[in-house]
């Protein structure tokens, strides 16, 4: 699982799972022009390609001779002990991956996250995985950019989790479906304010009929929700 918010000239790529960089160099996206990363949990399917990412932007840093865009390129996850390990990875390559472009990280809480002056983003803790000692490993997003709001649900135990960040209302949801039904995600955002739903991180139930889950939420959502694909792009 993985998308990216392309605004003010930069990247916000928001997990990283496997071959993201492939599909948004694919998809024309300047990964020199990446300036945040945000883990919203340490599953592999959202981190399992967070090491190739960074190594790609590396590549096409030596192979195009060209700049990292951003100032430095900021990463936040809810786990070192996985981020040490994506690192040292990358130590194993060439050149220890030294002198390639500041990276710097970050530990994720409840609250804000950051604040870029264009993009603010706030994590709100959920229970996708078990909390220990008080100590959560799995945050969903609100990021307000450009005078909208979008919340993005990472993996939820329960889609009530989602109720403080999407507060009064929001112009966009990224709801997964991996672990929740259409039709249950549909009794608890027709209660909600929100503009438009977009169903990722298919689980299985809907990446066997695609067809029929589309046909499903037409009937439900109307034109109020979509279901994504690879490589799908959407202008807000």
């Amino acid at each position: 699982m993985s998308w990216v918010l392309e605004t003010g000239g930069f990247l916000y790529f928001f997990d990283a799972g496997e071959g993201c960089s492939k599909a948004a160099h694919l998809l024309g996206l300047d990964l020199l022009a990446t300036k945040q990363i945000v883990i919203s949990h340490p599953h592999m399917d959202h981190v399992g390609g967070l090491a190739n990412l960074l190594w790609t932007i590396r590549k096409l840093m030596k192979r195009y001779h060209r700049p990292f865009v951003a100032p430095c390129l900021e990463v936040s996850v809810s786990a070192f002990d996985t981020w040490n390990g994506v690192m040292q990875i990358l130590r194993n390559t060439e050149d220890n991956f030294e002198n390639s472009y500041p990276i710097v990280s970050h530990g994720i809480a409840a609250g804000l996250l950051f604040d870029d002056g264009t993009v603010r983003v706030t994590a709100y803790p959920n229970t996708h995985i078990k909390p220990e000692n008080g100590v959560f490993r799995s945050f969903s997003f609100l990021i307000e950019c450009e005078g909208k709001r979008l919340v993005y649900s990472g993996d939820i135990k329960s889609y009530s989790e989602l109720d403080s960040a999407i507060g009064e209302g929001c112009d966009v949801l990224i709801g997964e479906t991996g672990h929740h039904k259409i039709d249950d995600v549909y009794a608890y955002t027709s209660q909600k304010q929100i503009g438009k739903v977009f169903f990722s991180h298919h689980g299985r139930e809907i990446l066997n009929d695609p067809i029929g889950a589309g046909q499903r939420v037409k009937e439900l959502f109307g034109n109020g929700a979509v279901l994504c694909h690879d490589g799908m792009t959407v202008t807000l």
